[in-house]
């Protein structure tokens, strides 16, 4: 017959000292022991466990730095050899040949006689400034407009009209009329770029807006008298922060891709200005005959974009708290 009191026998004793009694206080019973929390923290080390975005950061400091460090060096003159036509369409061998082996002429002169280095590092120098301003812009804008929006019904009469109309006109159409009108300086490339794109990104977060507006802890602290201004900043941008930072990451390749695509088609800035977008437009009609003035532009423009995107998409993926687990 089994011993009914063998397990009672066989427990282990009870040991006092590794328990500790709360009594009767209010607040150390529901004070809750859990290591601190830091979003950010949390981004950068979800950001950084994979090692290829270090190599990534890099490439794209590395990138930059001689975007904006060489062409103040190194000053780019595109017409330095437009008087000998002996120079023109150099490949890098010949080039060096006739120059000196330096790194100027690494890559062959253009068209004119100009080098293709320098004009490289002075033309993505031009369009990383173009892209960064028009990102600023029309992100800045659309961010606050659109949060604003999100809860005014009042803004619905005035800006869903404006939107429908301007959603309905060809985006290349509107900005080649624009810059036929303005000018194909730099600021004018800006306006053009941005006036109406920003309210694309307004209506796009309105409606990011409008669904998180109605949750339970936006509506109690609407109830509770919270202006609208601190339940936007604290209750519904914190949670938009992969959003932007997904619309950025595609933001500023798109408008280098536009700055080279209207370069190409005859729109872009003006020949004093260098861009990535210029060279490829210039060297299109001779990428067989004198391939070294096309492909370097192209594959620094690619590359540039490619970069850019990646991070985009890790940043984006790290700014999710769902991946902080």
């Amino acid at each position: 017959m089994k011993d009914e009191n063998a397990n009672v026998t066989n427990a282990p004793e009870f040991d006092a000292s590794k328990f500790n009694v709360v009594g009767n206080d209010a607040v150390s019973s529901e004070k809750i022991i859990a290591p601190r929390y830091s979003y950010w923290k949390s981004v950068f080390r979800v950001f950084f466990k994979h090692k290829g975005n270090i190599f990534l950061i890099a490439l794209f400091v590395l990138m930059i730095v001689s975007a904006v460090v060489v062409p103040l060096i190194c000053k780019y003159d595109p017409y330095e050899n437009i008087t000998d036509s002996t120079t023109f369409n150099l490949s890098p061998a010949k080039a060096m040949d006739r120059f000196g082996h330096t790194f100027k002429w690494l890559l062959g002169t253009g068209p004119a006689g100009n080098s293709i280095m320098y004009n490289i590092f002075a033309g993505a120098r031009t369009s990383l400034f173009l892209a960064i301003m028009c990102s600023i812009v029309n992100m800045t804008l659309g961010i606050l407009v659109g949060a604003v929006w999100g809860f005014s019904k009042r803004l619905d009469a005035i800006l869903i009209p404006i939107y429908n109309i301007i959603a309905n006109v060809p985006y290349i159409l509107l900005v080649a009329v624009l810059v036929y009108i303005l000018g194909a300086g730099f600021w004018q490339m800006v306006f053009a770029m941005t006036v109406t794109q920003w309210i694309g990104v307004a209506f796009f977060f309105r409606t990011q807006v409008m669904i998180i507006r109605d949750r339970e802890y936006s509506l109690a602290s609407k109830c509770l008298g919270t202006p609208v201004g601190r339940i936007v900043s604290k209750n519904i941008l914190p949670f938009l922060t992969s959003v932007i930072v997904t619309m950025l990451a595609t933001e500023v390749p798109s408008y280098i891709s536009l700055d080279t695509y209207m370069s190409f088609i005859g729109l872009g800035m003006s020949a004093a200005i260098p861009t990535l977008g210029r060279m490829i437009s210039v060297a299109q009609t001779a990428f067989l005959t004198y391939p070294w003035t096309f492909w370097p532009p192209v594959a620094y423009a690619s590359l540039l974009t490619i970069i850019l995107y990646l991070l985009g998409q890790s940043l984006a993926d790290a700014t999710d708290p769902k991946t902080h687990m």
